[in-house]
Order: C-alpha cells, then sequence, then structure tokens
C-alpha cells in the first residue's frame, strides 16, 4: 500500500510538472498553471507532502541522468573515460566512447533533460511547502533539507557535465524557458548553499531507516565531494572527517560481496528500484552490465583497466565478472549481482550513490594536497587493506606529493568503477584527460571534457550558447 501511495502521488504531480517543459504554447494558455492547483491539495497535511518528497526518489530510479542505464551519468560518463570499450555498433553510444557526441545525440538531450525535469520537480516541492500553512515545523524542514540536497546533487552533476548551464530556481515557465547559462562558479555557490541548508534543516538518522532518503550526513559527504572538486582541500578533509567519524552508522565492509546490498553499512545513500513501480526487485546497473548468454550489454570493462589491475586485488575476484563466447573473454563490471528480476520478492540490492570508501579517498587526495602525505597514506591504505593488497606505508612509506596523488587517482579508478562516472571527472579535475584520453581517442581535442548543450533546448531558447568545438 505504502508503495501504491507513493506512486500515485509521483504521477499526481509529474504529470503537471513535466507538462509544462514539453508545451510552450499550451502552457501560456493556461490562466492558473496545473502545478499550483495540484499543490494546493499535496501540501494540504504532512502525509500527502511527505508522500510527494518520497515521490522524488522513486523518479531518480526512472530518471535518465540518475537511473544508472544506459541514459545515466553512470553509463555515459563512463564511456567518456577509459574504464569502458563498447560492444554495441550504436551510434550514438560510440559518439561518447569516441569523444565525438554531436549536438542531436539523443543520448545526450536524455541526460541533460532528465536532470532538469527533476529540477523542475524539486522546485514545484519547494515552492508549495513555502506556499503551505498547514505543515508541520519538522516536515516542513525535512521536506526542504531533503529538496535542497537533491537539487544541489543534480545541478553539481549538470555544471560538471556541460560547464556553464542555467540554473533554476523557479516553476515559472516563462522565465525557465528564455533563461540564459549562468556561470559555473555561481552554480557551484548554490550547490553549497544548497547543501549548507540541508545540513542545517535534516536529521542524522535516516527516515524510516531507509539509506535512499538524505540525512545530514548524506549532504555532509556530498559536501566534502564539491569541496574536492573546488580545490577546497581543508573543507574537503573536515566534512570527509565527519563522515568517516560516525562509525556507529558507517563503516568499510571486509565482504566486496555486501557493499551493494540495500541499506550496507557503507552505503551513504542509495536508489532503490522500487522507484519502477512494477515488479522489477533489480538495479538497472546490474541490468545494464551483467554479461550472460542470452543477453546483450553495451559495454565491457576495458583492457586498459583491466591490465592496470594488480593480479592480487580482491575487487577483481568480485566486482569484475567474466563472460567467454566465440569472439573472445569479455570482463565486465559485477558490482551488482542481480541482473534481471521479475518475482516481485524482495529487493535486495540498492543502486549505491554515496559511499564511505570515497570519503576515505576524498580525505586522503585532501590531505595529499596540504603536506599531510601520512594522513594521506593511512586513509589510502584503509581501502587498499579492505582489497588484499599490500598497504602503501610499508611499499611507498616515503612517497612525495605526487606520487602518493597519483597512487589516490589509480585506487579512486579500482575502487570507484562503474560508479556515477568517478574516472571521467577525476581525469578532468586533474588535468589528465588529454594525456590519458588520445590513446583511446585520436581525435580528441581539449574541448571534448565538456558535452554539447543540446540542439533541440538550444532552439526553443535563443538564449542558450553553445560549448566551445560544438
Amino acid at each position: 500500500m505504502k508503495l501504491k501511495i507513493q506512486i500515485e502521488y509521483i504521477i499526481a504531480i509529474g504529470t503537471v510538472l513535466l507538462f509544462p517543459l514539453g508545451s510552450c504554447e499550451r502552457f501560456v494558455d493556461v490562466e492558473v498553471p496545473d502545478h499550483r492547483i495540484a499543490s494546493t491539495t499535496v501540501f494540504a497535511n504532512d502525509e500527502t507532502a511527505i508522500n510527494a518528497i518520497n515521490g522524488i526518489y522513486n523518479q531518480l530510479f526512472n530518471t535518465s541522468f540518475s537511473s544508472g542505464g544506459n541514459r545515466s551519468v553512470t553509463f555515459l560518463a563512463g564511456l567518456s573515460a577509459d574504464n569502458f570499450q563498447t560492444t554495441s555498433s550504436t551510434d550514438e553510444i560510440l559518439e561518447f566512447a569516441e569523444n565525438d557526441i554531436t549536438v542531436a545525440n539523443s543520448f545526450n538531450k536524455d541526460l541533460w533533460s532528465g536532470a532538469y525535469n527533476m529540477i523542475y520537480m524539486l522546485n514545484s516541492i519547494l515552492e508549495g511547502i513555502e506556499g503551505s500553512i498547514s505543515l508541520s515545523e519538522d516536515v516542513r524542514d525535512r521536506i526542504e533539507g531533503e529538496a535542497k540536497f537533491v537539487r544541489a546533487f543534480t545541478n553539481f552533476h549538470l555544471a560538471i557535465i556541460y560547464g556553464d548551464i542555467p540554473l533554476l530556481l523557479t516553476t515559472d515557465y516563462r522565465i525557465n524557458a528564455v533563461a540564459p547559462r549562468n556561470t559555473s562558479d555561481d552554480v557551484y555557490q548554490q550547490v553549497l548553499t544548497d547543501l549548507e541548508d540541508a545540513i542545517a534543516l535534516l536529521e542524522t538518522s535516516y527516515p524510516e531507516d531507509e539509506r535512499t532518503r538524505p540525512n545530514k550526513f548524506v549532504a555532509m559527504a556530498m559536501l566534502a565531494r564539491v569541496y574536492l572538486y573546488l580545490k577546497n582541500w581543508q573543507q574537503a578533509e573536515n566534512y570527509s572527517s565527519l563522515v568517516i567519524e560516525e562509525n556507529a552508522t558507517y563503516e568499510i565492509l571486509e565482504n566486496h560481496d555486501s557493499v551493494f546490498l540495500a541499506n550496507s553499512r557503507e552505503g551513504i545513500w542509495q536508489i532503490s528500484p522500487v522507484g519502477s513501480g512494477n515488479s522489477f526487485t533489480h538495479t538497472n546497473e546490474g541490468n545494464l552490465f551483467i554479461k550472460t548468454p542470452t543477453t546483450l550489454t553495451p559495454v565491457a570493462l576495458s583492457n586498459s583497466f583491466i591490465d592496470s589491475r594488480d593480479v592480487g586485488d580482491e575487487r577483481l575476484q568480485h566486482w569484475v565478472g567474466m563472460y567467454t563466447d566465440d569472439t573472445g573473454i569479455y570482463y565486465f563490471p559485477n558490482k551488482y549481482k542481480v541482473q534481471y528480476d521479475a518475482s516481485g520478492g524482495d529487493i535486495t540490492e540498492y543502486s549505491m550513490v554515496l559511499r564511505l570508501a570515497e570519503q576515505y579517498l576524498i580525505r586522503s587526495e585532501a590531505r595529499a594536497k596540504q603536506g599531510n602525505l601520512i594522513g594521506a597514506i593511512t586513509d589510502l591504505d584503509v581501502i587498499r587493506k579492505r582489497s588484499g593488497l599490500e598497504p602503501a606505508a610499508e611499499t611507498a612509506p616515503n612517497s612525495s606529493e605526487a606520487e602518493v596523488l597519483e597512487m589516490v587517482l589509480e585506487e579512486r579508478r579500482s575502487e570507484l568503477f562503474a560508479e556515477w562516472g568517478h574516472r571521467w571527472f577525476d581525469l578532468r579535475r586533474t588535468n589528465n584527460t588529454a594525456t590519458v584520453l588520445k590513446l583511446k581517442s585520436p581525435n580528441w581535442q581539449d574541448t571534448d571534457t565538456l558535452y554539447p548543450i543540446p540542439e533541440d533546448d538550444r532552439i526553443k531558447n535563443p538564449n542558450l550558447d553553445q560549448n566551445p568545438g560544438y
């Protein structure tokens, strides 16, 4: 019954929220936009308002950019780096793998529009609670904190993928339809503001004990990542430390096969397949990546990824699958073990978005950048030891800052592959894209570090200029 209620409310607000995005002419014919009428009902009491924000998490499983499917950040940004090799002949997929994306690419358009649809829905929820006089203070704070967190998370990914983007903070289509691109600095400032607000508003515990809902530490973990990208090393260390020190809630699991389970103690924030609204109980990542005799998968792990891993690395045993046919041997991401399940049984795996291992790697890098090489190696070794590798404190105790940072970059590649495009973004923010990607993309240009603004959106909005090189 709970799932049915959540889906009904996301359909109720989702339909009216997405409708204006697809039709400017029909929108302006409506004197009072439908979403305002819906808000009166949806935010009339605590229960219906909570159901509305619950619907956002269902939608995250279905929206292209966050779904984990073949139009998500995980897949498309993964293609842009060097961890994947394509097994698909689809031209639009090959464009990402070859770092030669055209402005009309539909995968890129769905990535962009899926993120902006989510922002529109979040803005509607924020406007709804602001206009409501009947919500309790606790529920109002909780919903505002969660909505601002997800909005920050979404804007962050838009900014790192596209650079300058429109920063939309309203549901007013007359404003949004002609909004120009804001500088990425402005976008990051709004991301920081939203995350800081979320930290102030959210509780330390997980609502309903499900790690699919953000709490205070989820916002801190995201803030640590944002500060890492902004090269604010002290703040990146501060926020990652706050999460790491919350050992009553989080821990590095010794068993690799337990990491990606639902509500794993290593998980900080996850997305549940319950959002599919049907009997499927598997993640989109499992369905996309796992190779069997009866399934076609669009990618395999690249030879450069497999060949550069230490043979004793337990992640090769637990997180990499192998498939052999007449054409050769394929290695595929196997962090998720369930490929397809329509049994309607219990959900055993959630899609991982933020987890504790990343926080150790964030703090390791931040410490190295501040000259604390011993502390950096100590954090790095937490992850290495879990994977059965010799600790760097023994094998490379006198490493320079540059050497420690190189170890961190490689450890991030080993640990975070096939998760949310980490490798692509790491190469970009460390200025290693050209060095690494020219090897797989002979026509590489430095302007390829940003994706193009979709052509259709530029036609609709004359104020949207294009990224260089497109």
